[in-house]
């Protein structure tokens, strides 16, 4: 098992050096978004239902549930549920758009050490021109997967947000 893992961190390692160090800023964007989605996930499937059972006992004890001040009372607690609900939702789909940004980076830094070989030594070193030129492909890639790991996951989260809050809007019947 130990052996596994130090193979496993061997060869991410061997990845990271041949896609440069772009690729540590496109692991960080990665964990940080993925972590916000899975905070989201949570808040969604474990904190909200208790709090939309509390607002609903709130304005189910309430007496008066017609008049005008009632109404912006319903329409407050709605507000300040879709506003939790939504928390992080930008910043997640920022993170989602930086991703093949922060690839293309990776891409311009790549071709400089590929312009610089050539400027050094000629071109009659294909071995280190590739190596630049992998090391201008690779962030792409990794920046377009992490992007599209984050837009069908953010994509499911934003679409559940939504069915939320109809549902916590539904639960509050106004007359």
């Amino acid at each position: 098992m130990m052996l596994q893992l130090i193979e496993l961190w061997e060869s991410v390692q061997d990845f990271i050096h041949t896609g440069g160090n772009v690729l540590y800023i496109v692991a960080l964007v990665l964990f940080i978004m993925w972590f916000l989605m899975l905070e989201r996930y949570w808040y969604l499937k474990a904190v909200f239902p208790k709090e939309k059972k509390a607002i609903i006992a709130r304005w189910d004890a309430r007496e008066d549930t017609t008049s005008w001040y009632a109404h912006k009372i319903r329409d407050t607690w709605i507000s300040e549920a879709t506003t939790k609900i939504d928390q992080n939702m930008l910043l997640i789909k920022t993170l989602v758009a930086m991703c093949p940004l922060i690839g293309l980076l990776g891409t311009v830094t790549g071709m400089i050490a590929v312009f610089d070989v050539m400027a050094t030594q000629g071109t009659g070193n294909p071995r280190t021109m590739a190596s630049g030129i992998s090391m201008a492909t690779i962030p792409t890639m990794s920046g377009m997967v992490a992007a599209l790991s984050g837009v069908f996951f953010s994509s499911r989260l934003e679409i559940r947000a939504k069915r939320e809050k109809a549902s916590l809007v539904d639960s509050l019947p106004h007359h």
